[in-house]
């Protein structure tokens, strides 16, 4: 029996590329959580574990390990590796204070001319930069991207923006929670809002390819969307800042 639990056993990996924190303070909340999720699934003790890693290349080698079965990912993230990884959604986040969606601002110093050729020159610096499929779908109504803008990544958004507001040749994406307290910089009559995005996810629980048989997936999405229903589902939500799981509503990208 326990070799077959042991068999049945899935991985899933909280992928946060760009975003604060570190594996060792993520990883007790992550494992917390896939406890109560494989529990409200029905699954056996210990046949779901998580790991958290805030790193895109130690993501992309953890998701190629054959143990890992499921992947908690941002948008993103989804986008730029979800046809390569086979990325299969299961349920959508629901991600305070945004919600299940929530819109990507480009902000540029202010007195910039008409878009898109005002991008050109510059670097676009953003906590998505790692991912340049993402930032030139969610850019994509404002026209073609100029050749000559360049796509970069950054735990650092702050400083970012001080270097836009200072006249640097940077431009910043970002996401609603970062573009919501721009309001309260000091320098923020430096800087304007060009464009704002449609909606798209915050972030997805995804199957990995073929390792999670259907049966199991569909335990574990009906245990997703329901989590927030019980106590100990919604304690180890709150742990995470997450209030619960929905549907995917995904709009038509080469990732889905």
């Amino acid at each position: 029996m326990s070799s077959l639990i042991a068999a049945a056993a899935s991985l899933l990996v909280f992928c946060a590329p760009g975003y604060p924190g570190t594996s060792g303070d993520a990883q007790p909340l992550v494992e917390d959580f896939a406890t109560t999720l494989g529990a409200a699934a029905g699954w056996p003790a210990a046949s779901l574990t998580a790991v958290y890693d805030a790193d895109e290349k130690s993501d992309l080698m953890r998701l190629a390990a054959p143990e890992a079965g499921l992947a908690f990912v941002p948008y993103p993230f989804f986008v730029e590796h979800g046809a390569e990884l086979h990325l299969l959604p299961l349920a959508q986040a629901d991600v305070p204070p945004a919600g299940v969606q929530q819109r990507w601002t480009l902000v540029l110093k202010s007195g910039h001319g008409p878009l898109p050729g005002a991008l050109s020159g510059l670097t676009l610096i953003s906590t998505a930069g790692y991912a340049q499929s993402f930032v030139r779908q969610v850019l994509h109504d404002i026209g073609p991207l100029p050749a000559t803008l360049s796509i970069t990544a950054t735990g650092q958004v702050l400083s970012a923006l001080r270097r836009a507001a200072n006249g640097d040749p940077v431009a910043v994406l970002l996401d609603q929670e970062q573009s919501a307290a721009l309001s309260s910089l000091p320098f923020a009559a430096s800087l304007h809002s060009a464009a704002t995005s449609k909606p798209v996810p915050v972030a997805l629980i995804a199957v990995v390819g073929n390792r999670l048989p259907n049966a199991r997936a569909r335990q574990l999405q009906q245990a997703l969307l329901h989590l927030s229903g019980s106590a100990s589902g919604k304690a180890a939500l709150g742990r995470l800042r997450l209030n619960g799981f929905v549907l995917p509503q995904l709009p038509g990208t080469p990732g889905s």
